[in-house]
């Protein structure tokens, strides 16, 4: 597996970048290779992506989500990816984009391209391309505010309420 981290900082309020995040159809605006993303359900994506000419499609799962703070997800099928996004206010204005993010490069190329860092570019530069399209928006496309609790890990057990033992 191959770790990925990238932070930027947004001119943009918590709140609004939080929600604009959970706009996942709008995606192919500042990430580049990623031709469309259509929302299955409220935590299922099916996802068209085109990268260097290799053109796949996937679905991923959103296996966390708290309003404001996080989004975690993991591919349900298709190239072996997960991570999360988290959101920090720095103040009223500013918010604090943080991704991390494992993936597992399949083909030559791609661990070829691991090797390089071209992957760890790619994300840096989609976070600067979401940072310019949210501060140039003035407000967020939408909002998905659901909770999504975290699914006790193997070998934990929670209680009815959630809270793991």
């Amino acid at each position: 597996m191959t770790t990925i981290e990238q932070s930027i900082d947004v001119q943009a309020p918590v709140s609004r970048t939080y929600n604009q995040w959970t706009q996942f159809e709008s995606f192919p605006a500042f990430m580049d290779g990623v031709e469309r993303i259509r929302q299955v359900t409220p935590t299922r994506t099916h996802w068209e992506i085109n990268i260097g000419g290799i053109r796949r499609e996937f679905d991923a799962e959103i296996t966390e989500q708290h309003p404001d703070e996080r989004v975690a997800w993991k591919t349900v099928d298709g190239p072996e990816h997960g991570g999360v996004v988290t959101f920090h206010r720095l103040d009223d204005e500013t918010t604090r984009v943080s991704l991390q993010m494992e993936y597992h490069p399949d083909t030559l190329t791609e661990k070829a391209g691991a090797a390089l860092g071209a992957v760890g570019s790619r994300v840096k530069s989609d976070l600067a391309r979401f940072k310019h399209f949210i501060e140039n928006r003035g407000q967020e496309t939408g909002a998905w505010r659901g909770e999504v609790p975290r699914s006790p890990q193997p070998g934990e057990t929670a209680y009815p309420g959630g809270t793991p033992l």
